[in-house]
């Protein structure tokens, strides 16, 4: 049997479903309310119990969620166990991923969505595997690649060892973790030397092009001094179409059913990557123009004449990629942008970014930090630090009302942005516009 605890964390989801597809006996403990993680477990039929009432038996192996401490009551009990493995997620995933032809995406923004590129590129082509940090995960018996999210806090990454890797940017996050934007960089230095074979990273960022990589590197974006890149982007119809160059030759128009310069990036990864296994483009290409975005990641739903967008972003830089990409896809459509933030340090060390990046919006809503990890030591500030910023905005609850005064903007495009839990207020609003409540 394999534990986890902590199941409905992002990856822990992702590897519980690769480890059931693959033959193991998997459950775990969490929380009761419901996080869209734990989707696909259901699908599974893999086992959630609340936290403490499982007894550990001797032979299992216990995974521990890197959101819990060694002091968490569950992870003392583990450790008091006799005869139970106890490893936290990263190092059993380095374990993991040591077995296949792996693959690992990083970077600061869009790892959901380049590995989900890259994991339905891959899935065409041969048997394979995946682990995305929205709870998606699967791995064929007999697969070869296996392509995973690999995100930077506290180092983790540097636990996986992949034979690939791809980064996507470097933009300092995890103020609560990395204190200077120096550690932060040089969290990327130390990866570049975990990596097998090749790296595929984004020439356009500075940052990537000083790292010191110790394999051949195939750099893409929209400079012409790039292997891979993009020129001729145009939008039309929640479509993006562009013209592909690789090592300075035109290979053809491609298409995406995405919008977003965003969107390109990744989408220019997966192709570089592609290019490197030796997949023929017309594949790479049927690939991308079915590819309909990741979990939680600028997903639409229209209600009447409005557009519902929910996305993950709770970056700066997040925040400002999707409020213009919701510009170039809705440009006649008033923006209410109503975010939601993650961790105190984020807020305070980034305020400035933060305030530009939501003066972007036609209208802005702030919704206050409501989640224990959300606060920290050391810091006393909460949302009004940034609404007192920002002229145009106005901080709302999650009820009734707060979907009422947000209903009055009708039509408009309404972009839910967090990494946290925001679907309350957003079901009430369509509850609202459907006449349903």
């Amino acid at each position: 049997m394999i534990f986890f605890i902590g199941i409905k964390g992002a990856g822990m989801a992702s590897l519980a479903c690769i480890l059931h597809d693959i033959g193991h006996d998997v459950m775990g403990s969490d929380i009761a309310k419901h996080i869209f993680t734990e989707d696909q477990l259901h699908v599974r039929n893999i086992k959630i119990v609340p936290f403490m009432e499982t007894h550990f038996h001797s032979g299992w192996t216990v995974v521990v969620g890197n959101a819990f401490s060694d002091d968490f009551e569950e992870v003392i009990k583990a450790n008091q166990s006799h005869h139970v493995r106890v490893i936290r997620y990263h190092h059993f995933l380095g374990e993991l991923m040591a077995k296949y032809n792996s693959i690992a995406v990083s970077g600061s923004h869009g790892k959901t969505t380049t590995t989900s590129l890259i994991a339905k590129m891959l899935s065409e082509h041969q048997p394979s595997g995946y682990l995305i940090g929205d709870g998606q995960g699967f791995l064929s018996a007999d697969a070869q690649d296996l392509v995973v999210e690999a995100c930077e806090y506290r180092h983790h990454f540097l636990a996986y060892h992949p034979q690939y890797a791809i980064i996507t940017n470097i933009d300092w996050d995890h103020v609560d973790y990395f204190k200077t934007f120096e550690s932060y960089v040089a969290a990327f230095e130390s990866f570049v030397k975990t990596v097998g074979k090749h790296v595929i990273a984004c020439g356009d960022d500075p940052l990537i092009r000083q790292l010191p990589f110790v394999t051949p590197v195939t750099y893409y974006g929209f400079d012409e001094n790039n292997d891979i890149r993009a020129e001729n982007v145009t939008y039309t119809e929640g479509k993006t179409h562009f013209t592909l160059y690789i090592k300075g030759h035109n290979v053809g128009e491609f298409k995406l059913s995405l919008v977003g310069d965003h969107m390109v990036l990744n989408a220019l990864a997966a192709i570089a990557l592609g290019c490197e296994l030796g997949l023929e483009l017309a594949m790479i290409q049927s690939s991308l123009i079915e590819f309909k975005g990741a979990k939680r990641r600028f997903v639409q739903d229209k209600v009447g004449d409005d557009i519902f967008i929910d996305d993950y972003a709770h970056h700066p830089t997040e925040i400002k990629m999707t409020i213009l990409a919701a510009k170039k896809a809705f440009p006649d459509k008033n923006i209410v942008a109503i975010f939601k933030p993650h961790r105190v340090s984020r807020l305070v060390n980034f305020v400035s970014e933060f305030t530009s990046a939501l003066d972007l919006a036609d209208h802005v809503y702030l919704v206050n930090f409501n989640s224990i990890d959300d606060y920290e030591d050391g810091y006393t500030q909460d949302i009004h630090y940034l609404s007192d910023r920002l002229s145009q905005s106005h901080v709302i609850e999650e009820d009734h009302d707060a979907a009422m005064i947000l209903s009055h903007h009708s039509p408009a495009v309404y972009l839910f942005m967090s990494s946290k839990d925001i679907y309350v207020l957003s079901d009430l609003l369509k509850e609202i516009k459907r006449g349903t409540h």
